[in-house]
């Protein structure tokens, strides 16, 4: 195939694949069954000879974290020798972000257009007996099939939305993780954490282990109640495995893991330095490294090395990540706090591991987030707050983020029509010690990586 037809069916291929229902680009009222077809992803896959049950898993649901869990994850199996498949959502700046394959040799490892082409076609023909299957069962579907065909060791997989329900919900994981669990998506998941943790809990399976994050007490009790009903044996860090931090920094930090002795297994500390900053990666590192541990015996090369190397060099883009840092210039920082109790980790970040004269603030949400909570935490840190959007369609325009912030007293808040001319106008004012933070949602922080290049050579015009 020349180079004019692998681009007319990749364009072709995408066609069909944003034909399909989207359920991130618009508002479900509940997540229930009705709403969604429990039965089609496993339908799917069957029609397509099983690609999931061709490799092992580590499978991640949560609210915030699964992310950075996973990256972490990946990141420890690569440093291992292993061949993983990594499958994240969403994406930032090009969807194929979702789909990766990480060796040793390459850590980035998207999927090229030739396999996505391939992956598609299968599924089209697939479609024909399993009608109406939606955006993101497709790309899971994409993505077991290249995981499947590229012969990975093992795959992170990273739940989309919920867990019970899932299109990644067909695994029968090594380990099944959730992460620390928040109100988020409260139309769609419930509003209670009890109700939250009964559809992330739904990932667990009879007889896997599971690795839970410390939970608030409701939420860990129904996932306790989920893990006996299923037989499936719990480890809780906080608990089983707990942490403590030695030191940390805008570009890093380093902490202690131990899991007390028990009748079953010694003592055993490990310290790790984590290539991503915030205190509340401690809390995700620790998460990833039990559910290293415990399909270790799995994969004899995730020795403790390998993890120590995994943690240290792990890239997750949009935590916390520093755009530009000089000594004659204002800092940029990005980093995807998306609901309120992630504002509350960005504003823990603000102030314990930044030193700046003045704070810059670019806030953008989607509309069925709590914009109220969200600026309660970060708005008052701020000597300059400009609203803008996101181009997502679900993206909350700058007049009702503004009227948002007015209810709340903070009068002075700008506005801006797209990231792109905040962090210019933040620019223009800002001082060579200020730090300018773009922050409220992936979607910005896509949005702003996808013209970061153009922007930043923009920026440094003398």
């Amino acid at each position: 195939m020349n180079t004019q037809d692998t681009h007319d069916a990749y364009e072709e291929a995408l066609d069909y694949l944003y034909g399909a229902i989207d359920l991130e680009q618009k508002r479900l009222d509940r997540y229930a069954a009705n709403k969604l077809d429990q039965t089609r992803p496993r339908r799917l896959m069957d029609a397509l000879q099983a690609p999931h049950e061709q490799f092992p898993a580590i499978h991640i649901a949560g609210t915030k974290g699964k992310g950075s869990v996973a990256a972490m994850c990946a990141s420890a199996l690569r440093a291992a020798g292993l061949k993983v498949g990594l499958y994240t959502s969403p994406h930032m700046v090009d969807f194929r972000e979702r789909v990766r394959i990480l060796t040793p040799t390459d850590d980035e490892g998207l999927i090229d257009k030739p396999a996505f082409v391939r992956m598609m076609n299968r599924i089209r023909h697939a479609e024909t007996v399993v009608p109406g299957i939606t955006w993101f069962e497709i790309m899971t579907a994409v993505a077991f099939l290249y995981f499947a065909e590229q012969g990975v060791d093992v795959a992170v997989v990273e739940v989309g939305l919920g867990g019970r329900l899932d299109a990644t919900n067909v695994l029968a994981p090594l380990v099944s993780v959730i992460t620390s669990l928040s109100l988020d998506h409260t139309y769609f998941l419930g509003n209670t954490l009890s109700e939250i943790a009964y559809e992330k809990g739904g990932i667990i399976k009879p007889g896997i282990p599971v690795v839970t994050a410390p939970q608030a007490p409701a939420a860990l009790t129904r996932l306790e109640q989920i893990a006996q009903e299923r037989n499936a044996p719990l480890c809780v860090v906080g608990r089983d495995y707990t942490y403590t931090p030695l030191w940390h920094g805008p570009h890093g930090q380093e902490i202690e893991v131990t899991r007390p002795q028990t009748p079953q297994q010694s003592e055993a500390i490990w310290r790790l330095r984590l290539a991503l900053a915030g205190a509340h990666q401690q809390e995700n590192a620790a998460v990833a490294l039990a559910a290293l541990q415990t399909v270790q015996p799995h994969f004899p090369t995730l020795t403790e090395a390998a993890i120590v190397e995994g943690m240290a060099t792990v890239v997750w883009h949009g935590r916390l990540q520093i755009l530009h840092e000089a000594a004659n210039a204002p800092t940029i920082l990005a980093d995807c706090a998306h609901n309120e109790d992630s504002a509350a980790k960005l504003r823990q970040a603000l102030r314990d591991e930044y030193t700046y004269d003045r704070l810059h603030l670019i806030f953008g949400i989607s509309a069925d987030k709590d914009a109220m909570g969200m600026m309660h935490h970060l708005f008052d840190l701020a000597d300059r707050v400009i609203a803008t959007q996101s181009t997502h369609p679900r993206a909350a325009t700058p007049a009702e983020l503004l009227q948002v912030a007015t209810t709340l007293g903070y009068d002075q808040v700008e506005t801006a029509v797209n990231v792109a001319t905040a962090v210019r106008h933040a620019w223009e004012t800002a001082g060579p010690h200020d730090l300018i933070c773009i922050t409220g949602s992936i979607f910005i922080v896509g949005d702003l990586l996808n013209q970061w290049d153009t922007l930043q050579s923009q920026l440094m015009q003398p």
